[in-house]
């Protein structure tokens, strides 16, 4: 089988293929029934988180040692380069000379576009460019719904929270458009909707939605229930009030469907109470931990001509 990944950038989901993420999450399943074998023994990645993270950045650095890789980079979000004034730019081609790949955090939008053109031919993994994308966790994200629906097509599924600054829904929402018959609940305050250039896509790819402010409405539809924060930090200066949040109980999951799964990308707030931890269709823990696998299986088809 052709490796469809081998050599290449990540930095949106826009130019991959169903083919693609198939190869991926069967490689990823392989991967949670065994221990991989050391397919970055000979690799030196570099793990450059501009901005603060806790999950992402540990997940890929676990990952690659896991693979036998090794791995250097910074994770305070302030690099010395950046305390020196170099340009963004100049960073990323210098690191780009030690290293045989490139995982970026930015907290700029367009920063991962920005460090491929200065790389050169080093594979750039998108790890989330401020309220733009976060593709490798929607990758996760599609693996964990695939492995509690056993399947990607004709699914009810519900994004509730920011959807105008959430990366992660960004990201969800696009790969999902790769699959059939699926219907998409858009559920947010009136100023976190989801931007009018997705909305555009969404229509332009024939993916059925339709948008909500409760969360009460949706609830016994829906396969899956993905839950996000407020972006708070993302906001303009001019958006100074914390705008309403929406809370998941264990009230509320009495009006699911029994198979439904609910899920996060995480860190919480107070969109879903500590109560619903103990449910069974709380299946945000499980999917953070899917994050070791699909991005062993990333790094495993990137570096690997044969995976």
């Amino acid at each position: 089988m052709i490796n469809l990944w081998y050599q290449r950038s990540l930095i949106t989901l826009e130019s991959l293929t169903r083919e693609a993420l198939e190869q991926l999450f069967e490689l990823a399943a392989c991967y949670k029934k065994q221990k991989p074998l050391l397919k970055l023994s000979n690799c030196l990645l570099a793990s450059c988180f501009f901005e603060p993270s806790t999950r992402t950045r540990l997940s890929f650095e676990a990952a690659i040692h896991r693979l036998g890789g090794s791995v250097i980079g910074f994770a305070d979000g302030q690099s010395s380069s950046q305390q020196k004034g170099e340009s963004f730019r100049d960073t990323i081609r210098i690191i780009s000379g030690y290293v045989d790949a490139i995982i970026l955090r930015h907290p700029q939008a367009g920063a991962a576009q920005a460090a491929v053109e200065a790389a050169g031919e080093i594979p750039i993994i998108n790890a989330g460019d401020g309220a733009h994308q976060h593709p490798t966790q929607a990758l996760l994200d599609l693996f964990t719904i695939q492995e509690t629906q056993q399947r990607l097509d004709n699914l009810n599924i519900a994004l509730v929270g920011d959807l105008k600054y959430g990366r992660t829904a960004h990201s969800l929402i696009q790969a999902l458009t790769l699959f059939r018959g699926n219907h998409l609940f858009l559920v947010a305050p009136e100023n976190l909707a989801l931007p009018q250039t997705l909305l555009a896509q969404l229509q332009q790819q024939g993916c059925h939605y339709s948008q909500y402010q409760s969360l009460a409405q949706v609830l016994p539809q829906v396969d899956i229930l993905y839950m996000t924060r407020i972006q708070q930090e993302r906001f303009q200066a001019t958006e100074t009030l914390m705008p309403p949040s929406i809370t998941l109980t264990t009230m509320d999951l009495q009006f699911m469907r029994p198979q439904a799964k609910v899920l996060h990308p995480l860190p919480r707030l107070a969109e879903i109470a500590p109560e619903v931890d103990s449910s069974p269709q709380a299946y945000y823990f499980q999917q953070a931990n899917n994050g070791i696998y699909v991005r062993q299986a990333l790094l495993s088809l990137l570096m690997n001509p044969n995976g």
